[in-house]
């Protein structure tokens, strides 16, 4: 099982009435809670580790993850209010205005720490999860826990707005990058986090203190992957994109996704994988996700949609 740890909210996304007036519509969403939905609808036994409400936002929520074959044996329900995300699109570009004070997935507390078992073969952590306490140092203790045993993915999906602390959560994202063994950034991410490193600078530093994987998304120019022994490029498929909201969780699953189906999501053969094998992944993370950049909100596909 892959267990995603983080965020799980409800992203109000702009529509219009029949009568032409902006609205506003609520769907099940956050950055790790779509990685787990993604992999669940690829097949892939996923579960996930978050707070939510036990309101009707909350039972949205849940229901919505066990549509998509995600086990919530792990979520801790509570009566706090879930999370808010308000989506602007601006040339289909998504950018937010969140509302999380007090709410159930920030109030996580080392307490609420899962029991894992021998089932759980890697862990996904990431995205606005890691800013706020107490849910921030909980996911992170977590990691810290468990990096010895289990594969540990990061993808810091920066959402810059939201990031009272620069320095301080710059900080965090460098300590959780150094216990993870795949670490995936957007060229934005990098941009935010570097702070004039370049790509090439940031990935051999990374490999430097362990990480086998360092794997950079560029949107429309696609992917690439740093292993120690060489470096992987990808193109993205064309599609006519709707709008980019849940690309980088989609592509986060199809990665996952793949390395789990071919017998690679170990510490042991993630060190050896070779660059067959690298792009093959890659290349099912840019496929799934052009489908959910192809079609409004964060909507990954099922495996049957793929044709495999």
């Amino acid at each position: 099982m892959i267990l995603c740890c983080g965020e799980a909210l409800i992203d109000m996304l702009p529509r219009q009435t029949v009568d032409g007036e902006p609205a506003y519509a609520p769907h099940a969403g956050g950055a790790v809670f779509n990685t787990a939905v993604a992999l669940g609808r690829l097949g892939s036994a996923v579960g996930f580790f978050s707070g939510l409400s036990t309101d009707f936002f909350g039972d949205m929520l849940n229901d919505a993850l066990a549509a998509s074959n995600v086990d919530t044996r792990h979520v801790r329900r509570s009566p706090r209010p879930t999370t808010m995300a308000f989506v602007k699109l601006s040339n289909g570009q998504a950018s937010y205005l969140f509302y999380d004070e007090a709410t159930a997935g920030r109030m996580l507390a080392l307490d609420d720490l899962p029991i894992l078992d021998d089932s759980v073969a890697a862990l996904h952590f990431g995205a606005i999860s890691l800013i706020p306490e107490p849910c921030g140092s909980t996911y992170e203790a977590l990691m810290m826990r468990e990096k010895d045993r289990r594969v540990v993915m990061l993808d810091p999906n920066i959402r810059p707005d939201f990031i009272p602390h620069p320095q301080r959560h710059r900080a965090r994202i460098a300590r959780m990058a150094a216990m993870s063994d795949i670490v995936k950034v957007s060229d934005e991410d990098l941009r935010w986090i570097s702070e004039g490193t370049t790509e090439e600078e940031f990935a051999h530093e990374l490999l430097g203190q362990g990480v086998r994987l360092v794997v950079v998304t560029k949107g429309q120019a696609g992917a690439t992957a740093y292993a120690a022994a060489f470096t992987v490029e990808v193109p993205a498929p064309r599609v006519a994109v709707i709008d980019t909201v849940g690309a980088g969780d989609t592509f986060n699953a199809g990665l996952l996704a793949s390395l789990s189906q071919e017998g690679l999501l170990s510490k042991e053969k993630l060190v050896d994988i070779g660059e067959r094998e690298l792009s093959a992944a890659l290349s099912f993370g840019a496929r799934v996700a052009a489908v959910t950049v192809s079609r409004a909100g964060a909507n990954p596909p099922w495996r049957r949609e793929l044709g495999d």
